[in-house]
Parts: structure tokens; C-alpha cells; sequence
């Protein structure tokens, strides 16, 4: 039967809940009557043991930006053996009395461990006052389904496990966790663990395991001779770990995902706000489900998910190098305007093609383009004028700005291995290809293609910093980290990479070009245009992988909205062989059902603020200015909060769900976006006290 659980306050929980059936009902002979903790005894109890072990503590929550949980526990229970002290019996009976039980249990559980007949006699010898684990972990209907008719020696022994509620959703930044190592065998060892411990594998989960690890508690536990519990105490609770607020936003991960599901086999899709430098969605498709891993994956099925020819494990987003496409000639133009090679005026007659040395370099459209000005070049994403530019504006000036925009080094995000592209030079050129850049190279460059690779992430920085204009906002995938007591211990503010130092007139002219991308006539991205608020893009479409394969790429990315950026993005498109594709056709309508999806939180966002209000004092005469309480702190106004001026605003904790608990309460608007429906959050955790204070609330081919 299960035993019922104390009250608790807050957090804290009642002791181990262990559900079993009487394990002496059968014993070969009687036990000696039980004796007190204090009773004194002439002889010496060669069976009686004091045993301490080590309660290991429930990992912190990784959670979003506003709270909704991507990685928690649950309570989960495993079959164990628990021995009686036998008065008098031999190994035959010892081995006997244990493949009863697991025949027994076999029929009701498919699976069980499989044990020798010395592993089995071997814990009888040096461990039966603590159970032997012979089943996998087991939810909790299951378990109640198995409560009556476990037999005599069985017990329900309670464990935690991580859990990821949505399964796929952001995997490769999350990660998972795994197992430190097998329970101990043979005598038993002073603080050994009650259950296996786990770590960080990989994802947040692995680079912040410090503060979601929390501290062990202890248990100590006084047994007689005849295998009676005398006594059994919690020295020490187990404290949590800390709560890690990511800076991702489900909702928009979600939709994100689900668009990527919708629209590609394999893709990628990245969100950046263009003033904090937060990372709101980083998503790749395929993915895979965390709690394959949870508490550890087979063999067999690791094997299947490395070997998969999707590379699910593989996160494209940022693990992956691309050919950047058209997608990088905004930067192109953005150098020439700089450098003064042409200015916002200045035309170019653009032909279908046009010969570098012994090569000849075709546009996409084989039409000749005519005369035209770098904003045209840039919404038609002419192939010649950026051959000819480039080659005017030199190699070495586009390619350390790209790098100024992050091209070529990683973000220093915390992530489980980035890449970091590649931005070639005359010594990468001369070690890999055995020549220095020449024209023809220079021209494949100016386009996105050649030996220049980025991934998704970098590309949609890159955009960020063109949006912004003068810097390279570094970027955040972390927004606080919380400990039990829901205290703010780390968070970080918003803070320049690098300062670009270009003229902020070429900024608006590079801008105009990538609005007439999308919002003017004869665009290639005109299939991204909003409904709501002007999005500035540029499309790209790249040949990709073996020739013999004919495979190629298709981008979209720019930010929004035009005229004050607030969200920077890229999204990338994996076609399959022989596919035709293009960054207008394929890319763009991701994007487009994306942002029309999150139109009502993209208007909230970007609405301007109203000017502040004039009061008139009636009593004194006096004009007075009010100032309109800004939108995050709306909350706050009926508690008579003000915000101090400048950097003395105190850091708030953003509102966690309680850390013992699953999801309080689904958001409504989170149902449109899931594939299908989640699996119900697990009941309170209640199976060991924890130590806490409080409840944390908290050649190119264009369209």
C-alpha cells in the first residue's frame, strides 16, 4: 500500500514512500523478537548495522524566459527486492526465495534485470537492509496499477528522474542528463547514495550542472540483528538546485518549430532580439526527444539515432557551416558604401554574366539587369554587381566586416559544440587551396559562396548588427540564474561585442535595400512580407555538399521592423537532392507564417510608447510632466513601485513555476504550436524533504 505522505510546508515533503507487501509473510523460521535502539545486549549483534547514505538532491529546473518549464523531475518508481534476516538458511534458499519473487514479477513488468545466482546471494551477504533494484524506472499509474499485486519481498522503491515536458522542443541547447554510475556492490560504504546520481551530458544541462546539481542530504539509518529498522532519521535535507531562466520564449520556439516541421526536412530557424542580444528562438530540425536519454538510452537505440541519415542529434542551428548565400551580400554593399567604392546613387550596368579571367560568372536571372543602384542590386540580389563590387571594394574590406559582425568565431553562447564558420584569407587560401585570393574567388565570396561558412546563429547575429547599425550586441541564451530561494546569484545585461565604426547613412541605404527585398517591386523576397509592420530581408539561395548530389541551400534573413529593428533572424532550408529551391520559394513563407503567428506579442513589442502625460495642478497652477510607467513594470504599479534611475535598478527573479512542481498551468496559447498533445505534468514531488525557505514563483539560384 502506499504509505500517505505528512503535511508539508512550501517545498518541503514527507520521507520516502515505499509501497510493499510484508516481506517476512514467509520466513523459513521466526525472527528474534525486535529490540530498542537502547536495549543493551551481552553478546555481540553480528547482524545489526548503523547505515548512513547520501540522499541525492533534485536537480534544478531550466525554464524560459518567463517561467514555463523546459527540464524538471518527477517522481518515478523502480521494482526492488528487499531481503528479510533470515534466522537460519543457506544459499540454496537464500537463491530460492529470490527467483520466486522475480518470476513472480516477471509476467507483471516485461522486463526485469537479469542477476546471477552470486549477485543475488552477494547482496543477502552485504547489503539486504537496502533494496536490490531489479526493475527499470516506472511512471506513476503504472505503479499504482502494480501496487497489489507485488508479492511478499517486492517493494516500490521512489527515485527521481529528470523530465522534459516537451519532449523535441529546443533539445540540443537544453541537452540532458545521465548517470554518474552504477549503485555500489558488496559491503556497504558510508554515504553511499540512496539511488543513482545524475550529471549534465551535454546543452545547458552539462554547462550549468554546478548550479542545477543542488546539495545531497543524508540519511542514517539503525537496524538489529534480526534485520528490524530501529531507527531512521534525515541528518541533513537535500537542497535543491538552482532554477536557470533561459532566454528563450516557448511560445515562439514552438511556432517555430512547428513551422520548420511544416515547412522542411532539415532546417533551422534563430530569433535574436537586436537591443538585449537574447537568443528568443533557436530551433533545428530534425530533433529528437530528450527522455529517449532519460535515465539512460540503449545501445541500440543511440546507434539508430547517431546513424540516422537525418542527423537528428546534430543542431543545425548552430553546429552546422553553411555557404551563407545572398544572404551575405548585404554585408558586401554595407563595405562598398563604407569604403566609398559607390555610393546610394551611383549605378552599375549589370549583365546576365559577365567573364573573370578564364571563368565566366552568371547571375541568376539570365536576363541582363541594366544600370542599377546598390538598394536595387540588393532587392534583386544581382549576382554581376556584386561580382564587380567586390572585386573594387577587395576582399580583405567585406571580409573584416563580416568578422566584425561575428562571422568566423564563435558567439561565446553557451552551447555544446558551435561552430565557428570560417572567413578565409590569404594564408587559410595558401595552406588549403595553394594560392592567394584571386578575382574569381572574390567573386564567389562577394555572393556568400566559395570557402566562406557560417551557421544559421551567426548569420541571424550578423543581422542583429546590421539592424542595430553601430554594434554587435553579444548575445545571451541565459537570462538569470536563481538559487532554492528564488535570489537572483547571476544575470547578465545587455552589452556591446563590437563596435562596427560605419557610417550610419550606409546603414540606412543597406536597410532600404533589404525593405525593397520584401516590401518593393520586383523583390526576390516579397513572399515574407508582413501584414502589420515592415520586415527588411534578403533571400540566398547556395549550392551545397558534393556536386554529385546536386543539393542546394535556401535562406531568408533580415529583422524587423524597419524603421526601429527590434528582432533580427535567419532561417535556413536543407534541400535534397536534385530539389530545386530557392530562398524566396522555400525560406521566405517560413518566415512569413512565423512572424504572422506571434503578430499580436511583434505588435506589443514595437508599438511606440505615448508621450508622457500633462497634468495640471489645479490647487498650485503647475504644469507637470507624468511619465507613462513603462510596459514590464505595469505589474508593479499597484504596489507603489518606482524604478531607480540608471543602473540602480535592483535585478528582479523572473517568475519560476514552484521547483517540486510540474506545470501549474498550461498557457492557452501555447496548444496552437505543439505537434501533439504533451504529456500531463507529473504530480507534486512529495518523496523526500528538501530543504528551502520559500516558493520560487518562478551559382546561385534566386525566385
Amino acid at each position: 500500500m502506499l504509505v500517505a505522505c505528512a503535511p508539508v510546508h512550501s517545498q518541503q515533503a514527507a520521507a520516502p514512500a515505499l509501497v510493499s507487501s510484508n516481506p517476512g509473510a514467509d520466513l523459513p523460521s521466526t525472527a528474534p523478537v525486535a529490540r530498542g535502539a537502547a536495549d543493551g545486549s551481552i553478546s555481540t549483534r553480528r547482524d545489526a548495522r548503523t547505515i548512513t547514505l547520501r540522499i541525492p538532491a533534485p536537480r534544478g529546473m531550466i525554464v524560459d524566459r518567463v517561467g514555463e518549464p523546459l527540464a524538471q523531475n518527477q517522481v518515478v518508481y523502480q521494482v526492488a527486492l528487499q531481503y528479510p534476516q533470515f534466522e537460519t538458511a543457506d544459499r540454496a534458499f537464500v537463491l530460492n526465495w529470490a527467483r520466486m519473487r522475480l518470476n513472480a514479477l516477471q509476467p507483471l513488468v516485461g522486463t526485469i534485470n537479469s542477476f546471477t545466482d552470486d549477485e543475488l546471494f552477494d547482496h543477502y551477504r552485504h547489503r539486504r537492509w537496502l533494496p536490490l533494484l531489479v526493475t527499470g524506472q516506472i511512471g506513476e499509474n503504472e505503479s499504482r496499477d502494480l501496487e497489489s499485486k507485488l508479492t511478499s519481498g517486492l517493494i516500490l522503491h521512489p527515485v527521481y528522474r529528470r523530465y522534459y515536458p516537451h519532449g523535441e522542443v529546443a533539445a540540443h541547447i537544453i541537452g540532458y542528463t545521465g548517470s554518474v554510475g552504477k549503485l555500489p556492490t558488496g559491503p556497504i560504504n558510508i554515504n553511499e547514495p540512496l539511488w543513482e546520481e545524475s550529471e549534465g551530458r551535454t546543452g545547458l544541462e552539462k554547462l550549468f550542472d554546478s548550479q542545477l546539481a543542488g546539495e545531497p542530504g543524508m540519511k542514517k539509518m539503525l537496524f538489529d540483528e534480526a534485520g528490524n529498522k530501529l531507527l531512521e532519521e534525515q541528518v541533513k535535507r537535500p537542497r535543491p538546485g538552482g532554477t536557470l531562466v533561459s532566454t528563450l520564449d516557448l511560445k515562439w520556439q514552438l511556432l517555430a518549430e512547428k513551422t520548420l516541421r511544416e515547412g522542411c526536412q532539415r532546417g533551422a530557424f534563430v530569433v535574436i532580439d537586436v537591443v538585449t542580444g537574447e537568443v528568443l528562438v533557436m530551433a533545428s530540425r530534425p530533433s529528437f526527444d530528450l527522455n529517449r536519454f532519460i535515465p539512460g538510452i540503449n545501445d541500440v537505440e543511440f546507434k539508430a539515432l547517431n546513424e540516422d541519415p537525418a542527423t537528428p542529434l546534430y543542431g543545425r542551428a548552430f553546429q552546422s557551416a553553411y555557404p551563407p548565400a545572398s544572404s551575405y551580400k548585404p554585408i558586401v554593399a554595407l563595405a562598398a558604401l563604407n569604403s566609398g567604392v559607390v555610393t546610394e546613387d551611383s549605378t552599375i550596368y549589370c549583365p546576365a554574366a559577365i567573364a573573370i579571367g578564364n571563368h565566366v560568372f552568371n547571375n541568376w536571372n539570365k536576363t541582363p539587369e541594366g544600370d542599377i543602384n546598390v538598394k536595387r542590386a540588393i532587392a534583386r540580389s544581382c549576382n554581376t554587381w556584386f561580382y564587380q563590387i567586390g572585386i573594387k571594394t577587395k576582399p580583405s574590406v567585406f571580409l573584416a566586416l563580416s568578422r566584425q559582425l561575428g562571422f568566423g568565431e564563435r558567439t561565446g553562447l553557451p552551447l555544446v559544440g558551435e561552430t565557428p564558420g570560417l572567413v578565409p584569407n590569404d594564408e587559410w587560401m595558401l595552406t588549403n587551396e595553394k594560392r592567394r585570393i584571386l578575382d574569381g574567388d572574390t567573386a564567389n565570396l562577394s555572393i556568400g559562396q566559395g570557402s566562406l561558412l557560417a551557421s544559421p546563429l551567426q548569420v541571424a547575429q550578423a543581422m542583429a548588427g546590421i539592424a542595430n547599425g553601430g554594434a554587435l550586441p553579444k548575445l545571451h541564451l541565459v537570462r538569470q540564474v536563481q538559487d532554492t530561494r528564488g535570489r537572483v546569484i547571476q544575470a547578465p545585461i545587455p552589452e556591446r561585442r563590437n563596435w562596427l565604426g560605419v557610417d550610419p547613412h550606409a546603414v540606412e541605404v543597406v536597410r532600404k535595400g533589404m525593405s525593397d527585398t520584401v516590401n518593393g517591386g520586383g523583390g526576390t523576397g516579397r513572399s515574407a512580407a508582413l501584414s502589420y509592420t515592415k520586415l527588411c530581408g534578403k533571400t540566398g539561395t547556395a549550392q551545397w555538399g558534393p556536386k554529385s548530389k546536386n543539393q542546394r541551400l535556401a535562406w531568408f534573413a533580415g529583422f524587423l521592423p524597419e524603421d526601429n529593428p527590434r528582432y533580427s533572424f535567419a532561417v535556413l532550408y536543407e534541400g535534397r537532392p536534385n530539389e530545386k529551391v530557392s530562398g524566396g520559394r522555400k525560406a521566405a513563407p517560413m518566415v512569413k507564417k512565423f512572424f504572422e503567428g506571434i503578430k499580436d506579442d511583434i505588435k506589443d513589442t514595437i508599438t511606440p510608447p505615448q508621450k508622457a502625460l500633462v497634468v495640471i495642478d489645479e490647487s498650485e497652477g503647475v504644469v507637470a510632466p507624468v511619465a507613462e510607467i513603462a510596459p514590464e513594470d505595469a505589474d508593479l504599479a499597484t504596489e507603489g513601485y518606482t524604478r531607480p534611475p540608471g543602473n540602480d535598478a535592483p535585478l528582479r527573479a523572473l517568475p519560476v513555476a514552484p521547483l517540486d512542481l510540474g506545470i501549474e498551468e498550461e498557457r492557452p496559447e501555447l496548444d496552437d504550436y505543439r505537434e501533439e498533445e504533451p504529456a500531463p505534468a507529473p504530480r507534486a514531488i512529495r518523496a523526500i524533504p528538501v530543504e528551502t525557505d520559500e516558493v520560487i514563483e518562478g551559382e546561385v539560384e534566386e525566385p
